[in-house]
């Protein structure tokens, strides 16, 4: 029986026999022409130490897909290394990659007519953009992370790359020497793997194994252990078997797979980059989703997690310690998780957490037991108010008073005001704008780690707050607040904040507001100008012009037929 679905378009028929040579140039044979071929979206590189594992893990995938009865056809896609572009104009590039990467994928799958896809990735963006090509194209598809860095190690502590930011701000605010910080600069990362904290791409990992499309355990094992690459050729096979089955992305990944990741990031304390681009993966799924969903469901779920950023422990211990599936059987037993939602494999989240006890082990504290956790609730809140009515993203783990008042200090790049904070010209009470870096603005939206790790640094974490409708990096904590929306460059009340006025970050209230009156903002407002776009051609270009509010997911394809 033939299983090549959409391939068969190429590998059948006489008029086809010119594919077919084509085809056996790469290694087909006369048995492989009905076979199911399976792209592998390679995202090799040595860009970044996230990428540079994961070459191997497609030779094994390879493998997988041969011996499951598939034929394999490897290609590339991009990477852009958040932490090396961090501070630079490079980071703009960033999100735009998101963008390239699914695009890369789509084009690729759909252009040569292949049955199923099975994505590698490593960096931030690399999960994103892989999904939004599965969700797009519906294509069998599972997603394999290239896996995590295991901690650096200096003085008794555990680095990861967060360490070294922070390390500038201390070393700026006089708390080390130049040879301290470089010793946390040569000890922070220590080979291959993605950033070792629950940051963005440990996030969105861990995500995609609770939503059905990554095998268990599969989101925290480490990059350069020999089970990241068992796990890969299982992959393969299980994707094989599910191009068989026909199960198709958007039968695992519905309103409530997402509601499941959406928990599951909320109880492991991770990065407000899931909620932007969660955004963007349900609406390539066709599945209605808000920026409110994620404050519905922050409310009913607790931090159970102790990780950094603002923890303890790195992705590794949380895999030592029961993984991904140890939380999401917490969940499930306390009615946070959807049970009968499809994964992979074909069986339901219930028959994959069946084995899985209900509570953590005694022996490890990186899981906490449920009526322990590190937070009642959620720790990413959406706030409201004149300065973000569409809405803004908290990250309130490890903030001590969750409200802040003070006189905003505006900038209009994250340039300035790093130099601001490294000057010592911010103090404690301070409210940060840092604005004009949202999606079109930047455009690119850029994270801001370089800032708010030289906050932390400088000890100034529970005493300042930045506000940007920019991003933060997910190695981010403290008093901070982006993603606000409507952004600067289209005339969101962001652009009319002055020096000094007062402004108001209120967690607890989830509001976001400048004390000033609606008829000041409103005589300021006749004055405001859009600037010029900062990019005339090109790919930011590009970018600015199609890219959406980041309360929708900074989605290219929003407006493309609005009129």
């Amino acid at each position: 029986m033939s299983e090549n679905f959409k391939s068969k378009v190429v590998t059948q028929g006489v008029q086809r026999s010119p594919n077919r040579a084509m085809l056996r140039a790469v290694g087909f044979q006369d048995e492989d022409f009905n076979k199911a071929i399976v792209g592998i979206a390679n995202g090799y590189s040595t860009i970044t130490p996230c990428n540079m594992g994961i070459n191997k893990l497609a030779q094994r995938a390879e493998i997988g897909v041969k011996d499951a009865g598939a034929m394999p056809q490897m290609f590339g896609t991009i990477t852009i290394s958040d932490g090396i572009s961090m501070g630079t104009e490079g980071m703009k590039y960033s999100l735009v990659s998101r963008e390239v990467i699914a695009d890369s994928i789509e084009t690729a799958c759909t252009g040569q007519s292949m049955d199923g896809v099975l994505a590698i990735g490593g960096c931030d963006k690399n999960m994103p953009g892989a999904m939004l090509a599965i969700a797009r194209m519906n294509i069998p598809a599972i997603f394999v992370y290239g896996g995590t860095i295991k901690p650096g190690h200096y003085d008794g502590k555990d680095l990861t790359v967060v360490s070294s930011f922070e390390a500038v701000g201390q070393h700026s605010a006089g708390k080390i020497d130049e040879a301290e910080l470089l010793a946390v600069e040569r000890n922070a990362c220590p080979g291959a793997g993605s950033c070792g904290g629950m940051f963005t791409a440990n996030t969105m990992s861990s995500a995609f194994e609770a939503m059905g499309m990554s095998l268990p355990y599969s989101s925290t094992m480490a990059a350069e252990d020999a089970e990241k690459a068992d796990s890969t050729e299982k992959s393969a096979h299980v994707l094989v078997e599910a191009i068989r089955k026909q199960i198709l992305p958007r039968q695992i990944i519905t309103r409530k797979a997402i509601e499941n990741a959406i928990s599951v990031i909320m109880a492991v304390g991770g990065s407000t980059n899931a909620v932007l681009h969660f955004l963007a993966i349900a609406r390539a799924a066709g599945v209605e989703l808000t920026l409110d969903d994620f404050e519905t469901i922050r409310g009913r779920v607790p931090v159970i997690c102790d990780l950094k950023p603002s923890g303890r422990y790195v992705a590794t211990d949380l895999h030592k310690a029961g993984g991904i599936p140890q939380v999401m059987k917490m969940l499930l037993v306390h009615g946070l998780l959807h049970g009968d939602c499809l994964t992979i494999s074909g069986q339901t989240v219930a028959e994959v957490l069946a084995d899985i006890p209900a509570e953590p082990r005694p022996d490890q504290d990186v899981i906490r037991p449920w009526h322990n956790p590190m937070y009642a609730q959620g720790h990413l809140a959406i706030l409201k108010g004149n300065l973000a009515t569409e809405g803004a993203v908290a990250k309130i783990t490890g903030v001590k008073n969750p409200v802040i008042t003070g006189p905003a200090r505006v900038f209009e790049s994250e340039e300035s005001c790093l130099d601001a904070i490294l000057a010592g010209k911010i103090k404690a009470g301070d409210v940060i704008i840092v604005r004009y870096e949202g999606p079109k603005g930047g455009p690119g939206m850029r994270e801001m780690l370089a800032p708010t790790s030289a906050i932390i640094g400088a000890g100034l974490g529970d005493s300042v707050g930045l506000i940007t409708d920019g991003r933060f990096s997910g190695g981010t904590y403290g008093m901070v607040v982006g993603h606000v929306a409507p952004e600067a460059a289209v005339g969101g009340n962001i652009a009319l904040v002055q020096e000094g006025d007062s402004v108001t970050i209120d967690a607890t209230a989830r509001l976001l507001q400048v004390n000033v009156s609606e008829q000041e903002l409103a005589s300021r407002r006749a004055k405001w100008q859009p600037p010029a776009p900062r990019y005339t051609k090109g790919v930011l270009a590009k970018y600015a012009k199609l890219v959406a509010s980041s309360s929708v997911g900074a989605v290219t394809d929003l407006d493309l037929f609005a009129n």
